[in-house]
């Protein structure tokens, strides 16, 4: 079985369906892991909403998909993400809130949980370092755990001695499941925040048993565009080209 690995699309329609098309070039995949945020930040929530639902797919919420359908308070989001929230709101369909609404916390699939944040906080919690990590691995039954919500493609390991790790992930890198413990992210579709602008995923082959990062280059500009055109703060279209 072979899956893609996706977080944070964050209503970015052409990096989703740049992704999309990579991941339709690769051998086989049986299914689409969704870590969450599908929404906010970006022009076009119900297209991308609406494409993710025509995948074979499983998804957990993100805390974008509960702002957006007020099952989460907006007080701890910085001005641009709370007046995207707002704007998200009133551009989505019954169907949409519908399926936002309805999105798990947490998903425990073969030997993975799949959440937003973290094990600890599945919505909320961004885990940005070693020590964080290293407290989550307490926090999780399953051999490994995927999560989204930075935007930043890492891997955190937990080995026999608990010791923790932490490894940035690139293409070039072939990360390999085995005994030891993963805390993986898959960095960010729709907004990455790596330094890196072009569209991240991940896939994962349980016949190599490997997790592999994959960059895809997308028109930018494209976005950018519809965001300045939608009455999104521009700064939301401008940090794309940093990928910051």
């Amino acid at each position: 079985m072979r899956y893609a690995i996706i977080a944070d699309i964050h209503s970015n329609l052409a990096a989703f369906q740049a992704v999309l098309d990579d991941i339709n070039k690769q051998e086989k995949i049986d299914k689409i892991w969704c870590l969450g945020d599908i929404v906010g930040y970006g022009p076009d929530p119900h297209a991308c909403i609406e494409l993710l639902r025509s995948t074979d797919h499983i998804c957990v919420a993100g805390n974008h998909d509960r702002a957006v359908v007020g099952k989460l308070e907006i007080t701890s989001f910085n001005p641009y993400a709370a007046e995207a929230v707002v704007w998200t709101a009133d551009k989505l369909s019954i169907d949409d809130i519908t399926y936002l609404k309805n999105l798990p916390e947490s998903i425990e699939h073969d030997e993975f949980l799949l959440v937003h944040g973290s094990p600890r906080e599945p919505i909320m919690e961004y885990i940005l370092s070693m020590s964080v990590a290293r407290q989550n691995f307490d926090f999780f039954r399953t051999k490994y755990c995927l999560v989204g919500h930075t935007h930043v493609p890492q891997a955190y390991s937990l080995d026999n001695e608990d010791n923790c790790t932490a490894t940035k992930l690139l293409p070039t890198i072939k990360l390999i499941t085995g005994e030891t413990r993963l805390i993986v992210n898959p960095g960010a579709v729709g907004q990455p925040r790596d330094g890196n602008p072009e569209a991240s995923y991940a896939v994962y082959d349980t016949g190599t048993k490997i997790i592999q990062l994959k960059r895809v280059p997308y028109d930018i500009r494209q976005t950018q565009d519809r965001i300045v055109k939608s009455g999104l703060p521009p700064h939301l279209a401008a940090r794309l080209d940093t990928g910051e």
